[in-house]
């Protein structure tokens, strides 16, 4: 699973619950369908907003798609890790401070093994926490087959 010749290294997913999910749904559906009631609203009520609802729809739209689907895939990832993902350990073996501009945090480095599964090592960027120092222990779900993971908090 390392990064390398064999291909990209391993891919974490969050976990996506019931009410997360609700929320990313919610949202994607109304930035999917804000542009186009607002088009037929426009229409219908013979404003002068049409360029205003057609942006709103080629910008909007795209974006409540991608929102949606992508609530979708990372629902079907969490599903495969609790049906097929075998329960290992992280340990914590780095914390690097970062800041890309837009948000601060640690990099947290993890060492990932457990039984049935090829030891690796990957980067956690993740908000500071004191609670989060070397050599800590996190539980984590690995799928080998699909390359990915997710820590357990």
């Amino acid at each position: 699973m390392p990064d390398g010749a064999d291909g990209p290294g391993p891919r974490q997913v969050d976990r996506v619950g019931p009410f997360e999910a609700l929320i990313l749904y919610s949202f994607g559906a109304m930035l999917g369908l804000c542009g186009p009631v607002l088009l037929a609203f426009t229409f219908f009520a013979d404003l002068d907003f049409l360029l205003g609802s057609v942006l709103c729809t080629v910008f909007c739209t795209p974006l409540g798609l991608a929102l949606w689907f992508n609530a979708q895939f990372e629902r079907e990832d969490n599903r495969r890790l609790d049906a097929v993902g075998i329960a290992v350990t992280a340990e914590v073996s780095s914390l690097t401070d970062w800041d890309d501009g837009e948000s601060t945090g640690v990099a947290v480095g993890l060492r990932i093994s457990g039984p049935g599964v090829q030891p690796f090592e990957t980067t956690w960027k993740h908000s500071s926490h004191p609670a989060l120092r070397v050599g800590l222990l996190l539980r984590a779900v690995v799928d080998p087959a699909r390359s990915m993971f997710r820590l357990e908090l």
